[in-house]
């Protein structure tokens, strides 16, 4: 089961999962069609505007995916050498970019405001990275889907029988946050994105709590 071994990974996975649908889903309709942390759809959709011509769909696509890297790096050189100890330090960062996204919108910067947004998804997928390991994708859950696949086979021919719930729990939430995301963009356009930084604020408290009283 990888990651998911202990229902306070499963907890903490699909909660961030919950987090990542709901800010994916602002930001999916803030682009209009891209996606801030889906980067095989943003992958598809600059191959496909090289083809057609499209430069500036085609620029805008692949400076999503150079951030979203770039936050995926930053994530990691938090987590090298911390482990598990830095989840409440990573949330913490996310947090502050995810409200410098809504400053950002509440200024009219709404270009910036998707870059920290970016910034933020592909940071969060470095609170599983544990030992320099590739650790768990929690913004997107292409994985997660081909992982309740193949568990199911597992299942099926003797193994484990619920080894592949965790995965579709994953989607699951992510989908769940879709919809509550665009739920609130509806009502308050790019101004949800607050809700989202007040959520990894309170997951970072969450995560940090039992640490201290681990060290205690």
């Amino acid at each position: 089961m990888g990651m998911l071994n202990s229902t306070r990974n499963v907890a903490l996975a699909c909660a961030l999962s919950l987090l990542a649908g709901f800010v994916d889903g602002i930001g999916f309709l803030q682009l209009g069609g891209l996606f801030v942390s889906f980067m095989s759809g943003n992958s598809t959709r600059l191959g496909v505007s090289l083809a057609e011509a499209q430069w500036w769909q085609a620029a805008g696509a692949l400076g999503l995916i150079a951030l979203f890297v770039a936050g995926a790096a930053a994530g990691s050189l938090v987590v090298l050498g911390g482990g598990a100890e830095r989840q409440p330090w990573l949330l913490l960062i996310e947090a502050v970019l995810l409200a410098g996204a809504g400053l950002c919108h509440a200024y009219g910067l709404p270009n910036l405001a998707i870059a920290g947004i970016v910034l933020a998804m592909g940071l969060e997928n470095a609170v599983f990275q544990i030992d320099g390991g590739a650790g768990l994708g929690l913004t997107y859950v292409t994985g997660a889907l081909v992982k309740v696949g193949q568990l199911l086979a597992v299942s099926l021919t003797g193994g484990p029988r619920w080894s592949w719930a965790p995965n579709l729990f994953l989607w699951m939430a992510l989908v769940a946050g879709a919809a509550a995301g665009a739920l609130a963009y509806a009502w308050i356009n790019l101004g949800a994105i607050w809700f989202a930084a007040g959520a990894a604020l309170a997951l970072g408290a969450i995560v940090a709590v039992p640490m201290r009283r681990h060290r205690a």
